[in-house]
């Protein structure tokens, strides 16, 4: 594996593609810790001290949580990238259930340049909904407390006896609300450019670089934790304990996630036209976390947004404090109800986008069967009786992943809601071993193209199957330029730093 890592530099477009990415991820994550303007960077500075100092991420679970993920934390420091990139996924997935549900969009995808008119109308609603959910923060902004995404926010005010925005008014609404969703519309941009010309799924890798963005300060406080203060005279062995653990849920969550039932399709020898196509056996993957990560999202979404709308329309309501609290992460009965609506969108999202009567239609249309089904209406009963019982296993699994962070947090004395068990499970673990793992494939396929060994001694990476590249590599020249450009904003930005 280290030969492979070696070699990647020894291809140009390769080397090329990884530079290049690199530089965007740089863009990006300049962007999240420039503040909006109007805002008062002394009041965030404080705020983002405290945060540190109670081991939290400032937003709260659910949306707020998976907001400030995204982000990789320009939520809670109002930077240009407040919103991230979830405006985007957020279209993206209402787009995917619309076509998948209506008639007509269904027949529109499968149109040529049908994807592409769908692709357009995402970043119509993605603009819909940056501007919705930046009018909202922006109002927030008059009175921060009220915004269950800014919890603690009042004691930064106090402590520093200024206001967050000193001269709110309709302008700074209007200004921020256009920001926003032009710091969105950017990261969607760069998205695109880093599919395009980089390596990975752009979208993806923007959250995973922000995900990982808060794996310093989780080592600083398990260091701080269980070594400096010492609360516990068996803090070594729970750091191996935690060590241990990390890995296994690594390695647990990367074999669920690649897992799949194939299923032997059978093709007789054929005559088309003066071709005889001769027969064999072929097979059809079944995943069984066919879902990904979707019914988490949903779940999570689904669960908080009302709170969070409520706690805005009915501020000073005892009845919203106490849903609010019920439905908080630091109560089981978050993670419960959770757990039932993921096997609920588990089962949703496969129902949706797997047809078991399309696909055994196709097999009877190209001359394949299963040994022992008969084709037709018996293949898409089988399809779907397999398909059933690998998404029960596939839900059982992301319920056990989602659970996790809570009942490790308890069990190490680290609380129900803390940023180090968030890497033991949840949402981010499972979409930094898909994003990774697809990266990795990517540059797999470069490598075995050019005669060179992969990440491993014997076959490939299993996943899904590879998508060639198509886009046109940025040159050598230009990366060259833009990381000369970033090197003169980051010394800039380090001597205004430095002479305050």
């Amino acid at each position: 594996m280290i030969s492979a890592f070696t070699n990647t530099w020894k291809i140009p477009e390769l080397r090329d593609r990884i530079l290049f990415t690199m530089a965007m991820i740089v863009i990006v994550r300049l962007g999240v810790h420039l503040p909006l303007p109007g805002v008062n960077s002394v009041v965030i500075g404080e705020y983002l001290d405290i945060l540190k100092k109670d081991n939290e991420d400032g937003a709260g679970g659910g949306v707020g949580a998976i907001l400030n993920v995204f982000s990789g934390g320009g939520l809670t420091s109002m930077g240009l990238f407040a919103l991230g990139i979830m405006p985007y996924i957020s279209a993206s997935i209402m787009m995917q259930l619309l076509s998948a549900v209506v008639p007509k969009l269904a027949r529109l995808k499968k149109e040529d340049g049908g994807q592409q008119k769908i692709n357009q109308w995402t970043r119509f609603v993605t603009i819909a909904i940056a501007m919705i959910q930046g009018f909202f923060l922006a109002k927030s902004l008059e009175n921060p407390e009220s915004n269950p995404l800014l919890q603690g926010i009042g004691r930064a005010i106090t402590n520093t006896g200024q206001e967050l925005v000193p001269a709110f008014g309709s302008g700074f609404v209007a200004q921020t609300v256009l920001i926003i969703v032009a710091g969105t519309l950017f990261l969607m941009w760069i998205g695109d450019q880093i599919t395009e010309r980089g390596i990975g799924n752009g979208v993806s890798l923007i959250i995973s670089v922000n995900i990982i963005s808060a794996l310093p300060g989780v080592i600083v406080t398990i260091w701080n934790e269980f070594v400096v203060e010492r609360t516990s005279p068996f803090s070594p062995l729970l750091i191996v304990f935690m060590v241990v653990l990390f890995l296994f849920v690594i390695a647990a969550v990367i074999a669920i996630t690649q897992a799949q039932r194939r299923i032997a399709v059978q093709y007789a020898r054929r005559v088309a036209g003066r071709r005889e196509m001769s027969g064999g056996t072929q097979y059809l993957p079944l995943k069984v976390n066919y879902a990904g990560v979707m019914p988490v999202i949903f779940a999570t979404a689904i669960l908080q947004l009302p709170t969070q709308l409520m706690s805005q329309m009915f501020p000073t309501s005892d009845w919203v404090g106490t849903v609010s609290e019920i439905l908080s992460p630091n109560d089981i009965w978050f993670y419960l109800i959770s757990g039932f609506m993921i096997f609920f969108f588990s089962f949703f999202w496969v129902a949706t986008m797997f047809q078991p009567s399309e696909v055994a239609e196709n097999l009877k249309r190209g001359g394949g069967y299963i040994p022992g089904v008969r084709p037709g209406k018996p293949t898409s009963d089988f399809l779907d009786y397999t398909m059933t019982r690998l998404t029960f296993a596939g839900a059982m699994f992301l319920t056990l992943v989602f659970m996790m962070p809570f009942f490790i947090g308890i069990m190490l004395g680290l609380g129900a809601n803390n940023l180090v068990t968030s890497f033991f499970g949840g949402t981010s673990l499972l979409i930094l071993v898909g994003v990774l793992l697809d990266m990795m494939r990517q540059i797999e396929t470069h490598l075995l193209q050019r005669q060179y060994d992969g990440f491993l001694r014997k076959g490939k990476i299993k996943g899904r199957q590879q998508r060639q590249v198509a886009g046109a590599q940025a040159s050598s020249s230009s990366i060259l330029y833009l990381w000369i450009g970033l090197a003169v904003i980051i010394l800039v930005a380090v001597v205004g730093i430095l002479s305050k």
